[in-house]
């Protein structure tokens, strides 16, 4: 198995299946074999992977741009069809045992703003990181996303804080971004409190999350506040486009292809205009300088695969440490299903990795 690896900025790139890891040659993501990308078909799912898929299908997913909002927050999730799968492999459905899980509520720039702090098992103090779930600034609990947010306390033995955010088209933009930014204030201000170490504090998000993840990092940065020791961004949103290489291949992908994501961003966007705001398209910073080091996840059957890899791309060149993998024959929301996908198990190891590796690199 092969790896690229430059050192101070360092860019990891990688493509992983079930048996080989193939690197982009020349330090840098191939921006030209992703463009050719356009014009193949839509990649095909591996065994686990459909397995799930066609266990949704049976649950009655529909595709959510056919949806009301309403139906859309209450049609069977993918979290769902895992639980389905498992029962019909005669698994257990307990979630996995971490050291301890409780529910709070905080104060936020609209209100109250629940979250759910986990805590690995042993004594601490440990190291927190703030986790944002996914679905489209629209759909999804903390609940939604607890398998994701367990697998990281324990793959990162640190504390995870759980956040909700208020959501669209109730509440538009930025209102998600601003809940999530009061919530990584107020992890600063009481790791110390839950039993965390104050300097090793870091981000993580999934998907919407993923954007306003990177978002907060930024505007730490901007706002001369401590900054996220790391940022693991997974198939995060970068970018208000339709017409990316991925968005053309995988158009018609399940659970999430480009229809659906033009509909999460139109109950999302006040206007259209509003997706060229840096703060939603990410991309669209100008400057990325002096952001923490990076994990970035992409799905290859993914319309935000694209994005993902080029926001990889431009950290990179700003001179940010990145490590980029993208994980062949799976979908969008494959990384919280470590119960039956060998790629969740692995995406979850590496970002758990990173993430010690910076928490070590910050000390006590």
């Amino acid at each position: 198995m092969l790896s690229l690896t430059i050192f101070k900025p360092r860019l990891v790139i990688t493509s992983l299946c079930c048996a080989a890891l193939v690197a982009c040659a020349g330090g840098s993501v191939d921006t030209d074999s992703e463009a050719a990308r356009a014009n193949e078909p839509q990649p095909a799912a591996n065994a686990e992977m459909q397995a799930v898929l066609d266990e949704l299908a049976a649950l009655g997913a529909k595709p959510l741009q056919t949806l009301t909002v309403a139906q859309a927050r209450t049609q069977p999730t993918p979290a769902d069809a895992v639980k389905s799968l498992l029962v019909k492999q005669g698994k257990s459905t307990a979630p996995e045992t971490v050291g301890s899980v409780e529910d709070r509520s905080i104060a936020g720039p609209g209100g109250a703003i629940p979250i759910r702090i986990y805590k690995p098992a042993g004594a601490g103090p440990f190291p927190v990181a703030l986790y944002i779930h996914g679905g489209g600034w629209v759909i999804a609990t903390i609940d939604t996303y607890d398998s994701s947010a367990r697998a990281l306390t324990n793959a990162a033995g640190a504390i995870i804080v759980s956040t909700h955010y208020r959501q669209a088209p109730e509440n538009k933009f930025p209102a998600a971004h601003d809940d999530a930014y009061a919530a990584y204030q107020w992890t600063l201000a009481n790791a110390t409190s839950l039993g965390g170490i104050a300097k090793q504090i870091a981000i993580i998000g999934e998907s919407a999350g993923g954007n306003m993840a990177t978002g907060i990092a930024i505007r730490a940065r901007d706002n001369n506040i401590q900054r996220p020791v790391h940022q693991a961004l997974i198939y995060p949103v970068t970018n208000y486009v339709y017409d990316s290489p991925s968005q053309i291949q995988n158009r018609d992908a399940a659970p999430l292809g480009t229809s659906a994501l033009m509909w999460f961003y139109d109950k999302y966007l006040p206007t259209p205009a509003d997706g060229a705001n840096p703060m939603f398209s990410v991309l669209r910073t100008p400057s990325l300088a002096n952001l923490p080091s990076a994990t970035v996840i992409t799905a290859d059957i993914d319309p935000l695969r694209s994005e993902g890899r080029a926001y990889a791309q431009r950290l990179s060149e700003a001179g940010v440490s990145v490590d980029y993998g993208n994980y062949v024959g799976v979908t969008h929301e494959f990384f919280g299903m470590s119960a039956v996908l060998s790629e969740a198990r692995s995406a979850v190891a590496r970002v758990g990795a990173n993430l010690k590796a910076a928490f070590a690199r910050t000390g006590a």
